[in-house]
């Protein structure tokens, strides 16, 4: 019996001690420095709105993009914004956001109606520099970089991307040697939300 007891007891401490340690433990910080804070906060107070917009440039003419342009900032976290850009009945596309504790990455997450991924998917680029609390620089990341070249499309690994953030307007916009793409939406008035993107 005094076994039982002493083993019992034992358990108890144990139990105490682990819980005491356990609430001891607190998860490393993500840091951040101050223009990607301002920057994502700007974003982020945009969530569940959605807005129209317009081709603002687009050098040598693309197609693909013809249709009503919707931005909608429909899922944010205080580490993650998820920005769907539908065009027309293409909803294929989704902007990712991310504090990664060495700055902000931008992805392009890209799916087909069935929800699978693209093969040319999750490419885009990390800040290299602090920025500006309303516009962020992107260049191409390595991986992007990497499988730019494996499916053929050498001319991309030179991307920036950019997005500019203002009370008044949202831009998206690409540049590279002989190519600039740039997206403008009117922040003034939000929309009807658009359909949830292809795969989400």
């Amino acid at each position: 019996m005094k076994k039982i007891f002493l083993t019992a007891g034992c358990a108890l401490i144990f139990s105490q001690a682990s819980s005491a340690f356990a609430q001891a433990i607190q998860e490393a910080p993500l840091v951040s420095i101050a223009t990607h804070d301002a920057f994502f906060e700007q974003l982020r107070q945009l969530c569940g709105k959605a807005f129209e917009g317009k081709v603002a440039v687009d050098h040598p003419k693309s197609n693909g993009f013809e249709g009503r342009l919707v931005m909608h900032v429909r899922k944010c976290s205080d580490s993650q914004l998820q920005i769907p850009f539908h065009v027309g009945n293409n909803h294929s596309r989704t902007w990712i956001i991310t504090k990664t504790g060495s700055g902000l990455s931008l992805k392009h997450d890209h799916r087909h109606a069935d929800g699978s991924h693209d093969a040319q998917t999750m490419y885009g680029g990390h800040t290299l520099d602090a920025g500006w609390n309303n516009v962020q620089s992107f260049p191409a990341d390595q991986y992007s970089k990497e499988l730019f070249a494996r499916l053929g499309g050498a001319q991309s690994i030179s991307n920036v991307w950019q997005i500019f953030i203002y009370p008044k307007s949202f831009s998206y916009r690409l540049t590279r040697e002989g190519r600039e793409f740039r997206v403008n939406f009117d922040l003034t008035k939000a929309i009807d939300l658009p359909p949830t993107p292809w795969g989400y």
